[in-house]
């Protein structure tokens, strides 16, 4: 009953938005969860949509990719960003956008500073600040970790990707963190960006929204904004 009743709310509301875009043009609100590696990236997707469609505003929430899918599932937001091959996704549409790759982000005068690039195996030596462990990125870091032979109990933990950072700045821990989100921060003296091999993994993130069809006009448009989004970063790969 419960399944049933979820798709009745869900049809009604593709249905009001429907009837509102053929009258006003495309119009409303978009909630949208989000793994905190890709809460930076969100502005790619959001601003260019706006854009096109002034009418429309947005609630973004930080999320586990586990409360991404649930809460999409219960219909408490319209889309997510989260990891695609990882863990499992259940039945839902899904747009990929990037790949997400790791780098030791670290503070001059600790060990590997002046280095290129640096191993998984090494990365474990150094005092770390990581994402706690009920966020998927933690999960696909310890995995890589134990891979390398090593398992790390990190110095201190957070949800906050704030957090992490101004630690960060003390001098006194390094972390790891997805390229493309270094990328956006941007990073100068005294910390830097350093790529971790052995190997240079890679994982998946994208939009996902529920499985139904239609999508709400909003969703549907979201979708192929997601789409146009995704071949700039192919372009800027």
């Amino acid at each position: 009953m419960l399944t049933w009743a979820r798709r009745i709310v869900g049809d009604a509301r593709t249905m009001r938005e429907e009837m509102r875009a053929a009258r006003h043009g495309l119009s409303g609100h978009i909630r949208i969860a989000a793994i905190p590696t890709a809460l930076a990236m969100v502005a790619r997707l959001t601003t260019p949509f706006r854009e096109k469609h002034p009418g429309v505003t947005f609630s973004i929430l930080s999320k586990t990719s586990v409360e991404v899918l649930t809460l999409l599932g219960n219909f408490d937001v319209d889309v997510g960003i989260t990891y695609l091959d990882n863990e499992p996704l259940g039945r839902v549409t899904s747009v990929p956008l990037y790949d997400e790759r790791y780098q030791l982000i670290t503070a001059i005068g600790t060990p590997y500073y002046d280095r290129g690039h640096v191993t998984w195996k090494e990365v474990s030596r150094l005092p770390l600040c990581l994402l706690t462990p009920d966020m998927q990125n933690r999960r696909i870091i310890d995995q890589h970790l134990a891979e390398a032979g090593v398992e790390v109990r990190p110095t201190l933990e957070s949800n906050s990707m704030i957090v992490l950072f101004s630690h960060i700045r003390t001098g006194k821990w390094s972390s790891i963190m997805p390229l493309n989100l270094t990328e956006t921060f941007g990073f100068s003296e005294p910390i830097k960006a350093i790529p971790i091999v052995e190997p240079d993994a890679r994982h998946a993130v994208g939009l996902v929204a529920g499985p139904r069809v239609p999508h709400t006009p909003l969703v549907s448009a979201l979708l192929d904004e997601a789409m146009a989004l995704a071949s700039q970063f192919r372009t800027d790969a």
